[in-house]
């Protein structure tokens, strides 16, 4: 059936939190010590194991729609085993709101690290590791809160500004809509309007579904501008569009331009730049966007970015836009990348994340104390 498809694509920014095999993953290293509970909101869990290392691993999951029903007490993730296995304690939260829930999930964890470091204040290190939705609250972590922590690692992630978020959302929807302008099931106004806000999702993935095999021509320029299978458009079109409403809803408006976009890969660009809809921003939308969704560069902290081959979600154009900010900013020196493994959306062994976290643990034990300035303080 169709949405049993549109319910894989459609998770395609979560992180592997949201599904089964995580959810039922729990720790199996003997001693582990697991304690859960809610922080003004946000439910956490806390993995303890019986022979510390002295070092925290702050978990960052994913998108969650809003609506997705949670488990109580708050479970387990499919790499805790292995993290805690190698003597790290784990501390994940469940975020005070569900969606695109950065500036949120920020503080939720903020909350949940100083508690722990106030109950354990012989915690040497703190790291904080992000998937998808969450590498952007790792990111967001380190630049704002960087004495807090020794460094950090984004793993599939969606590590871009929240203008660079929104305008690549919105690319999507207007060029679906050119090439689609007659698309049946859709509200008139198209997947930017307020009616297609309130559409089941599954719905929308019809809608666009049925699109495609109308035109599969068009449907294959599209995959080749989105850097997408054909088997993934739908999919990732359909979370576009729920994202960018997520966008619009938490920015008050619509909170980017493309007035004076030039767009390019569409085939005939001279006639796609003359017939694609231009939107115009709300211009306090766009600066409630850049305040919640800042990114800058401006590392004070060691960062480790990953990504998976042949990601739906998180495409190659995407990878090179935090580099170059860090870059800007002068940091380019605290970014590491490691090549990219797996094939799909935040597909890691749990080998793979345990090396990723070790690579930055060992980087800090080699270092003089003291000299990362990292301030262990609730």
């Amino acid at each position: 059936m169709r949405n049993a498809r549109w319910l894989s694509l459609y998770l395609g920014l979560c992180t592997a939190l949201l599904l089964p095999p995580a959810w039922s993953k729990a720790p199996e290293a003997p001693g582990t010590r697991t304690e859960t509970g809610t922080l003004e909101g946000a439910p956490w869990r806390l993995d303890m194991p019986a022979h510390w290392n002295g070092e925290l691993v702050m978990y960052a999951h994913g998108f969650e729609p809003i609506g997705t029903p949670r488990p109580d007490p708050w479970p387990g993730n499919a790499w805790t085993e292995a993290l805690t296995q190698a003597g790290y304690a784990v501390a994940q939260s469940g975020y005070s709101s569900q969606g695109w829930a950065v500036t949120d999930a920020i503080a939720d964890l903020e909350r949940l690290r100083a508690q722990f470091v106030a109950q354990h204040p012989d915690t040497r290190h703190s790291w904080i590791i992000g998937f998808s939705m969450g590498g952007a609250v790792a990111i967001g972590t380190l630049e704002r809160l960087p004495q807090h922590y020794s460094g950090g690692v984004s793993m599939c992630g969606a590590n871009l500004p929240g203008d660079v978020l929104a305008a690549e959302m919105l690319t999507s929807l207007v060029a679906f809509e050119y090439f689609f302008p007659d698309a049946k099931g859709l509200p008139e106004g198209g997947l930017i309007s307020p009616a297609a806000a309130a559409m089941p999702q599954g719905e929308t993935y019809d809608a666009i579904t049925a699109a495609f095999e109308s035109n599969p021509v068009a449907a294959a320029t599209l995959s080749r501008r989105l850097e997408l299978k054909p088997g993934e458009l739908a999919g990732t079109i359909s979370l576009h569009t729920l994202v960018f409403q997520e966008l619009v809803k938490r920015s008050g408006g619509v909170p980017v331009s493309n007035q004076q976009t030039v767009y390019s890969g569409f085939g005939d660009d001279t006639a796609f730049n003359a017939g694609v809809r231009r939107i115009s921003a709300d211009p306090e939308a766009a600066a409630e966007l850049a305040r919640e969704l800042a990114m800058t560069g401006a590392l004070q902290r060691p960062l480790v970015l990953q990504y998976n081959l042949d990601d739906p979600s998180v495409t190659p154009r995407f990878e090179p836009v935090y580099p170059a900010l860090a870059r800007k900013a002068g940091a380019a020196s605290q970014l590491a990348q490691l090549p990219p493994v797996g094939s799909g959306h935040c597909q890691f062994t749990p080998q793979q994340v345990l090396d990723a976290v070790a690579m930055q643990s060992a980087a800090a034990r080699a270092t003089p104390a003291g000299s990362t300035g990292e301030a262990q303080r609730p």
